[in-house]
């Protein structure tokens, strides 16, 4: 009886243990094993239900390959391509076909930094129309300054009238070489409610009573350039008028010492950037007054301001330690005794500019080669400079910017010491008679990051 029993319990555990091998096994409700399942579980551990089979996901369809048609006006490859381009490049680009136009006038920021150059005379001829989405194209585009070149007062009132927008999105504007009357100045001024920057450039009708007219509190840059009636009053109408002008760039023959002397104290506080060029009467005298009223200057030129002598250039190192830029070319009466007054008190300078200092030699260069500040130096036409003192800017290690153009006197050996400038970034050497293509082979050589100009 009990080898009955025994035998049919190992049956019935053979039969379940080929359910579970099988994945058979019945679900049903939880319930106790019994003597069964327990043996089963005793030889090849406890039951697990069986998973379901796995259906096969469906695969994606890869998406098919673009040719090259589509390619270039993909959206996606157009935002990246367009950045290997400046700005200037941009404005072709936008003419290859609508699409390309298209991406570039979405965003202002292909635009940075570009102006729009309108020539009265060709606009004379076009169709409202035209001008119309021109000008409607500088919005898109978000370019904020105007160049207006030959116009005359019939064309600003056209400008203003075919261009009602610009009153608030014009911030600069300069007109070169126009006929345009104080008339005209005025009314482009008044037009422009949020303009900042003004150039007037070869504009001969404009008058100091129409400076004194319409300069406007709003601008913080003014550029007069060739004007041949403005002389000392128009600076006058500078100081007075324009109480937050940060720069202030003149080239007028007429100006003299007196006119700096309007500037003020209040003007200090605001005023970084001084540019007198070509101001043949200003002597020492006004460079005392730069001194007095402006001791705040970081950017200051005189260039072509023959009058000024070494004493001069002693009262700007003294006086302005702030200065980052100086500019003295063509100024003759400018010797190596001025070089050495800027190596001693201007201590932050970082761009010096001495071309056509006629009377500067390697003492004075000696000089300036102990500035570990200076970062740009330019040395063109310096008549005087030998490779004696090529050597002494060799030990400039902040120096990336290099020019001596037209030095008669620099040999190939000479040059070829300033392999020792690792650091430099940019250096010229056009008009240099001792400057052979082997140099210039040489220095590709041994200063590959350096931008050479031959």
């Amino acid at each position: 009886m009990s080898s009955v029993s025994a035998q049919g319990v190992v049956e019935r555990a053979s039969a379940e243990l080929s359910r579970r091998i099988t994945g058979l096994g019945l679900r049903g409700r939880k319930r106790s094993p019994g003597v069964v399942e327990r043996v089963a579980n005793a030889l090849c551990g406890p039951a697990v239900a069986a998973s379901a089979p796995r259906v096969p996901r469906r695969r994606r369809p890869s998406p098919r390959p673009l040719v090259w048609s589509q390619f270039i006006l993909e959206e996606r490859f157009l935002e990246k391509f367009f950045l290997y381009f400046n700005a200037s490049d941009r404005r072709t680009l936008s003419q290859v076909c609508t699409k390309w136009r298209d991406v570039l006038y979405s965003s202002p920021r292909w635009w940075t930094g570009l102006v729009s150059v309108l020539d009265c005379r060709e606009l004379r001829s076009s169709t409202g129309c035209c001008m119309q989405r021109f000008y409607n194209s500088l919005i898109r585009r978000g370019i904020r300054g105007v160049v207006l070149v030959s116009a005359t007062d019939d064309d600003i009132n056209e400008f203003i009238r075919q261009f009602p927008l610009s009153a608030h999105h014009v911030h600069a504007i300069s007109l070169k070489g126009c006929t345009i009357t104080d008339r005209g100045l005025e009314a482009i001024l008044d037009h422009l409610q949020v303009l900042f920057e003004l150039e007037l450039t070869g504009c001969n009708e404009i008058t100091e009573a129409g400076l004194w007219a319409c300069l406007t509190p709003r601008i913080v840059s003014l550029t007069l350039t060739d004007c041949i009636n403005i002389a000392d009053e128009a600076v006058g109408a500078v100081a007075q008028l324009l109480p937050s002008l940060y720069e202030f760039s003149l080239q007028a023959y007429h100006v003299t010492d007196a006119a700096l002397g309007y500037f003020s104290p209040k003007q200090s506080a605001s005023l970084s950037v001084l540019r007198l060029h070509s101001c043949w009467e200003l002597t020492n005298h006004g460079v005392v007054n730069i001194v007095h009223s402006l001791p705040n200057l970081t950017v200051l030129s005189l260039s072509g301001c023959s009058k000024v002598t070494d004493e001069g250039v002693e009262l700007l190192a003294e006086n302005l330690p702030r200065l980052r830029s100086l500019d003295l070319s063509w100024c003759p009466r400018v010797t190596d005794n001025a070089l050495e007054y800027i190596a001693c008190d201007l201590n932050h300078l970082e761009e010096l500019t001495l071309d056509r200092c006629v009377h500067i030699t390697d003492i004075g260069i000696g000089y300036i080669s102990t500035m570990q500040s200076l970062v740009a130096l330019f040395l063109r036409w310096c008549s005087q400079l030998r490779d004696f003192g090529v050597q002494h800017l060799c030990g400039m290690r902040s120096l990336q910017l290099l020019s001596l153009a037209g030095c008669p006197l620099l040999t190939s050996g000479g040059l070829s010491s300033l392999i020792q400038l690792r650091q430099l970034r940019e250096l010229e050497l056009t008009n240099c008679p001792g400057a052979s293509p082997e140099l210039f082979d040489y220095l590709h050589e041994h200063l590959p990051r350096c931008l050479i100009i031959e």
